[in-house]
């Protein structure tokens, strides 16, 4: 109440075309507010990535002239995320109802993985053949990976050189059924876990959907695990 009271006083000492001024200007939405808007919800959005963010958003159209908003949203247009160059959406529901776009640049430098030596199509990856890189990774191809234990023990779909960062379309996924084996189906769910042994009806790469025929004849539906493993939840 106090601070009204002093913004008021102000405002009434100042010469009538002043006053007129100033109360116009106090009913329009700072630009600056809205760009702290985005970068507030920028930082939440990039808490959980690999690495560390940092954020500039850019200028505000400085023709917009917007009434003043108390809770201004930050929202993601369709197909924009926290991660390169960017498109944040700020809206007012009242007491008027706008909606803007702000243009914003995240960058995150973080570990990846790379080749340490040349690699051939069709090679199995060893741990002596990777190697961890700091970069930014929004710089680099999309699907790079981060954990070398996503690359070990896989082969490569393409021949690479030395420092290529390693990506998740280069690799080719490991078989984990083979159709006609004895596999182990593991069914789960709320408050049990149970093991069985069946005959996989299908092939299947780890992560694909797999199918058996559990020895009391009954056809069962899981992921495929490597290991001749199926996972099976309810």
């Amino acid at each position: 109440m106090n601070r009204y009271r002093k913004t008021l006083f102000l405002l009434l000492a100042l010469p009538p075309f002043l006053q007129a001024f100033a109360q116009e200007a106090s009913q329009r939405q700072q630009h600056a507010a809205l760009r702290e808007t985005v970068a507030q919800f920028l930082s939440t959005q990039t808490a959980g990535l690999p690495g560390q963010a940092s954020i500039s958003v850019g200028a505000v159209d400085p023709r917009l002239n917007l009434a003043a908003c108390p809770n201004p949203e930050a929202f993601f247009p369709p197909g924009s995320r926290a991660w390169g160059r960017t498109t944040v959406g700020v809206r007012c529901a009242a007491p008027t109802s706008w909606s803007i776009y702000v243009t914003a640049t995240v960058r995150v430098q973080g570990d990846y993985v790379a080749t340490a030596v040349p690699l051939a199509q069709g090679q199995s990856i060893g741990p002596k053949d990777v190697a961890k890189l700091k970069g930014e990774l929004t710089a680099l191809p999309a699907g790079v990976i981060t954990d070398a234990s996503q690359a070990i023990g896989r082969t490569l779909s393409i021949s690479l050189p030395a420092g290529a960062p390693l990506r998740q379309d280069a690799l080719r996924s490991q078989q984990a059924i083979q159709q006609g084996q004895t596999v182990r189906v593991t069914s789960s769910g709320p408050g049990f876990s149970v093991s069985s042994e069946a005959r996989a009806l299908t092939n299947a790469n780890d992560g694909q959907v797999a199918q058996a025929r559990t020895v009391s004849g009954h056809v069962v539906r899981g992921v495929a695990r490597l290991g001749g493993i199926i996972e099976v939840n309810y």
